[in-house]
């Protein structure tokens, strides 16, 4: 007569075949785009959470996930890209508690050590035109995830320039957000909080009115204009030079 042994574990892989060939990896995703493209590369995946254990055999606890990324642009105060600038994300605690649902508590009698429920967010990095992707994994609860969080730009800038002597201040430190999908209806909306508008002061007026408050952005100073500024230094006469020292001009 076959052990216990032996029977948990042909009803194991019994079971686990059974779930491959009716789950499979991923599902058929239906998007209605709110996001105006800020989210993208969208895909649902099943993947193990958790494990039950019975008398002779262990079940496997699917859950779906949406998986994909939030990308926007990195730019200097012209418009030009600017590469290599850190954006992570990061959600509450109290929202991630809410975002997993009651279903995904983990319950010591029911679950063992490998059980997890994760909200993953793997910080971007901008390229070489600006554009920087947070690959997210959030799961599915009552066909839906909801998730409010923010996005931190440059986090370690202060650091930086501690250590290193230079970095990029971001003109916004962070911004909060939500991402909001429906499984049933595709809809898809991705949203900000409330956004800083940098303005700077132009002209001098007509005379009829104060000159506006504010301060213009940062000046820099091409490689262009600093070699011209040292043509004009050399070109200008030295006291040895002058021809009218002798004159006391």
């Amino acid at each position: 007569m076959p052990n216990k042994g032996f029977l948990k574990s042909i009803a194991i892989i019994s079971f686990s075949f059974f779930l491959s060939s009716c789950f499979g990896t991923s599902k058929a995703l239906k998007v209605v785009d709110y996001t105006d493209k800020r989210v993208s590369d969208l895909v649902l995946t099943k993947r193990v959470v958790g494990q039950k254990d019975f008398l002779f055999f262990s079940t496997t606890k699917m859950a779906l996930f949406l998986e994909g990324n939030i990308q926007g642009i990195v730019t200097d105060y012209y418009g030009n890209p600017i590469e290599g600038v850190n954006v992570k994300a990061v959600i509450d605690v109290q929202n991630k508690e809410n975002a997993m649902g009651e279903e995904e508590v983990v319950n010591p009698q029911e679950e063992n050590a490998s059980s997890f429920v994760n909200l993953s967010f793997t910080p971007g990095i901008s390229d070489s035109q600006g554009l920087y992707k947070v690959k997210f994994s959030l799961p599915v609860v009552d066909d839906v995830v909801d998730i409010k969080g923010k996005l931190i730009y440059n986090p370690g800038w202060e650091q930086q320039k501690i250590n290193l002597g230079k970095t990029y201040e971001p003109q916004m430190k962070q911004s909060s957000f939500r991402i909001y999908y429906n499984l049933k209806t595709g809809f898809l909306a991705f949203a900000e909080g409330i956004r800083a508008v940098i303005v700077q002061p132009v002209g001098e007026g007509n005379g009829k009115m104060k000159s506006l408050p504010g301060n213009k952005p940062p000046e820099t100073t091409s490689p262009q204009k600093t070699e011209e500024k040292k043509d004009k230094v050399q070109q200008q006469p030295t006291n040895e030079d002058d021809l009218f020292k002798a004159f006391n001009f």
